[in-house]
């Protein structure tokens, strides 16, 4: 059986190593437009800060790893044309300018996301770059190096990380976008308001509720950033304002969103049975929402393209959906969420609920107990949980995993405060945080009802 996989970041690279391990009968080839696979974007703040020394380590596989393990890899390879009917492909050979034509049987769609690039006035001058995979991390950290006002535009995870990796280099850092608070995808504002504060303290300028319109800049570079309220020096600028899925290939040919994204069943297959796809060309099923979204996460990326491998040659294990967990350390912070925020909830015609926990993270007669604010999302007719929320300078980050089981099994506020978790003065209290915050969310629904 011939096997064609387009794309290998991590679903591809995923789905490869499945496939590989499980069937080597498979002639597996991979088409990928770089010269590298598997790169960790999410590494590249880390890279910029200097915490990551050498941005190659940001690689968990290589070519050479898949080749060995048995996949024919055509990297710089640029597929033109996928024909689902007579199931042939049409690729470019980069580097000679040859056509390359091919036949497959299953055809594995890990193509990923890429950067949305606003098409606006200035666009096209130098020093205006994209934050998304290896190359950018190598072009970022060269021109940073002699900018001494950097501009960053898109204040979602990987935005914050980079602000604090400038303003840690000593660069003015003005920070842009569109909504009135930073990180609103994944946080409440009693969230956003404490890392918001931070930045500020450190100098960083929040320019938020605001559409930048233009570029304007001298000699070919980019000198300006204009917004709707005002003008903003600049000697770079990174856009960082969201990513959409790279699906152009199967567009009209398979079932996608609005957006492009491509819809799976339960075992990756699309509505082309000898078609699968995985990643961030995906959508995935969000189970607090109990719908298909677009979530363009690595960790969803790396489930479903080991499925895809468990299940090309039969049905065998479902996807269980996701959650959208996520998490980020700012400065002292640690900061991490799963489901859906209270903000968010009536985009999805959800009615809900909340509670807000702020509580020492331990006994108060132990040597530090810093404070911890935790907040969860609840349906409020059947207190189904859909969501959850953390800050604390303590790393307590792990909480939002434990509630993404919680969240993925449909637990309610009233069996989570009586869920069985282990007391040690060292960690917690003996009524656990997540007991604490589902507790007090009961006893405020009865204080409501007398």
């Amino acid at each position: 059986m011939k096997v064609a996989v387009i794309g290998c970041t991590h679903a591809g690279t995923a789905a490869v190593k499945e496939l590989t391990s499980q069937h080597e009968q498979l002639d597996i080839t991979v088409y990928e437009r770089n010269d590298n696979v598997s790169f960790l974007s999410c590494g590249i703040a880390l890279h910029v800060g200097g915490v990551v020394e050498h941005a190659e380590s940001l690689f968990y596989s290589s070519p050479d790893e898949l080749a060995e393990l048995g996949a024919n890899m055509r990297l710089k390879h640029d597929v033109l044309e996928i024909d689902s009917t007579n199931q042939t492909i049409v690729a470019k050979n980069l580097v000679t300018g040859e056509t390359v034509y091919d036949t497959y049987d299953k055809l594995i769609m890990t193509t990923g996301s890429w950067p949305i690039i606003p098409m606006l006035p200035g666009i096209e001058l130098n020093q205006i770059e994209l934050c998304k995979n290896y190359h950018h991390a190598q072009t970022i950290i060269k021109k940073a190096t002699d900018a001494k006002r950097i501009t960053v535009v898109g204040a979602g995870y990987i935005g914050a990380e980079l602000v604090e990796a400038f303003e840690a280099y000593g660069k003015e850092v003005t920070f842009i976008d569109s909504a009135d608070r930073i990180l609103n995808k994944y946080l409440d504002r009693s969230f956003t308001d404490i890392i918001e504060n931070e930045l500020t303290d450190r100098g960083i300028r929040l320019e938020l509720n605001q559409t930048v319109q233009s570029f304007t800049g001298v000699d070919g570079n980019v000198t300006q950033v204009v917004t709707d309220k005002g003008t903003f020096e600049t000697d770079l600028v990174i856009l960082c304002v969201g990513f959409r899925p790279s699906t152009e290939l199967l567009k009209g040919q398979i079932d996608m969103l609005p957006n492009g994204a491509i819809i799976v069943d339960d075992f990756m297959r699309t509505s082309n049975p000898n078609i699968f796809a995985a990643g961030d060309s995906c959508a995935v099923y969000y189970n607090p929402a109990r719908t298909h979204a677009y979530i363009p996460l690595a960790t969803n990326a790396v489930r479903m393209g080991t499925l895809v491998g468990k299940n090309l040659l039969a049905p065998t294990i479902r996807y269980q959906g996701t959650q959208g967990t996520s998490g980020l350390r700012l400065y002292d912070l640690n900061i991490a969420s799963t489901g859906l925020t209270e903000d968010a909830a009536p985009f999805f015609g959800l009615e809900v609920t909340s509670t807000t926990v702020q509580d020492a993270y331990r006994p108060e007669f132990m040597p530090t107990a810093e404070n911890v604010q935790l907040k969860l999302v609840y349906e409020t007719t059947t207190h189904r949980l859909v969501g959850a929320q953390i800050i604390s300078k303590v790393d307590l980050t792990q909480a939002m995993n434990t509630l993404s089981v919680a969240i993925q099994n449909d637990m309610t506020l009233e069996e989570l405060a009586f869920v069985d978790f282990f007391f040690q003065p060292h960690y917690n209290k003996p009524w656990n945080l997540l007991n604490q915050a589902a507790l007090q969310g009961m006893n405020e629904l009865t204080s409501e009802r007398v």
